[in-house]
């Protein structure tokens, strides 16, 4: 993944203009980016899976055990600390992703797309069938405190989009600085050929789980945010559906930056929200055909577009 946002002043700017686009974009367009954040964390950590060969339609999993970690604790054991929250979604989805990576590191290619999306339709099972935990509806999230304040509720998305804007930018600079590492260029190594990287003393299983592990943090991350944004969890979080919408944003994004599935994930949504509006019996054909002209005309992502003005 080549990235030409290698510098942190560069990931200050587009944190600064996420903060300043804030104040004046209108309310429905700044939640739409703000959820866009959100979605797009779990976007990079099937980015991050990519890069080591690996696709994972059930990275949804992840995303609802986070917004699930965060429903639980604010809503029925009245946590509502947001750090707390944040930090146990986190701590849920790396334990998830810590038990399931000792088995799906032994797979590749299909089996591993299969197995893991297998996993998150049991999820997906059993939070439909749970009545304590709204079936098919999910449950309301109560609105977090900061450190024991509790904003008013004319200023309380607005402390909620600032915090979604400074964890994502700082989870993609440290996943741009892991990338970069020695250990995250093995992931190439993992991809291209297994066996050499074992002859030269790397192991391939133990590369894939620290990759599944730091994904499935990222998205936990990711499931929080958007638990606290929106004030709502459901099972829909880990369907197949949500989850492969994070595969087509990984691959219509481009593996140019961390920054690029945040990008491609807000690009999509809004591009579904006009199309809903344009054609509400025909949304599915627009969007379809929005993903069509991209992969015909940009077989490199969007990100394409950056790297050829750069290279220019």
């Amino acid at each position: 993944m080549k990235t030409d946002f290698r510098r942190e002043p560069v990931y200050i700017a587009v944190l600064a203009l996420l903060l300043v686009a804030g104040f004046f974009l209108p309310s429905w367009l700044r939640f739409l980016l703000q959820t866009a954040l959100a979605g797009g964390l779990v976007a990079l950590g099937v980015a991050i899976q990519m890069r080591a060969g690996l696709v994972n339609f059930g990275q949804g999993l992840y995303y609802c055990l986070g917004g699930y970690a965060v429903g639980l604790l604010s809503a029925k054991l009245g946590i509502t600390d947001v750090f707390v929250l944040l930090a146990s979604a986190v701590v849920v989805a790396l334990l998830a992703g810590a038990l399931l990576g000792l088995l799906l590191a032994r797979y590749r290619e299909i089996f591993y797309a299969m197995l893991s999306l297998a996993v998150s339709m049991i999820l997906y099972g059993v939070l439909v069938k749970a009545a304590a935990l709204g079936s098919t509806d999910g449950f309301n999230v109560p609105p977090v405190t900061y450190l024991g304040w509790l904003p008013e509720r004319e200023i309380r998305a607005d402390v909620v989009y600032t915090l979604a804007a400074v964890l994502v930018v700082v989870s993609c600079l440290v996943v741009a600085r892991y990338l970069r590492s020695g250990a995250g260029m093995l992931c190439e190594a993992v991809a291209e050929n297994e066996i050499r990287l074992e002859y030269l003393g790397g192991s391939p299983k133990r590369i894939v789980f620290f990759v599944i592990v730091t994904a499935a943090g990222i998205s936990g991350l990711g499931g929080g945010l958007l638990a606290i944004s929106t004030g709502h969890v459901d099972p829909l979080m880990t369907n197949w559906t949500t989850s492969g919408g994070f595969v087509f944003v990984a691959l219509l994004a481009g593996r140019g930056s961390t920054i690029a599935p945040v990008i491609g994930f807000f690009l999509l949504e809004l591009v579904q929200t006009y199309a809903l509006d344009i054609a509400p019996n025909a949304w599915q054909m627009i969007l379809g055909a929005v993903m069509l002209a991209v992969i015909l005309l940009l077989p490199g992502g969007l990100w394409s577009l950056i790297d050829r003005r750069g290279k220019a």
